[in-house]
């Protein structure tokens, strides 16, 4: 007999457990609010999250936008740099500067 007294009241603790959990997660759900342990409504700040997503959203499509250039810009350097023209240039005022030096 006791051992069935026992498991009714571990099932019905678990029970009220899960009912209580599926009825918080509804209120916040659908934008109820919430109570504090003193029973006084506690609304979710759900419109500063929000806001804050949107700002950082921003940011992150201008960073995007300035990394995409700087890729670009260091693609036209490399270019420049590993171009034959380049070295050539180099390499002729190294003999200018290198004639100057002997005179």
């Amino acid at each position: 007999m006791e051992l069935i007294t026992e498991t009714t009241v571990i099932v019905g603790v678990a029970i009220m457990t899960v009912g209580w959990i599926a009825n918080t997660w509804m209120r916040m759900k659908h934008g109820y609010p919430l109570e504090n342990s003193w029973g006084k409504a506690v609304y979710p700040k759900n419109d500063q999250a929000i806001e804050r997503v949107k700002l950082l959203t921003q940011e992150n499509a201008e960073l995007r936008a300035e990394l995409g250039s700087m890729k670009d810009r260091l693609a036209n350097v490399e270019r420049i740099v590993t171009d034959s023209g380049y070295h050539l240039t180099t390499e002729i005022e190294s003999l200018r500067e290198g004639r100057k030096d002997a005179n």
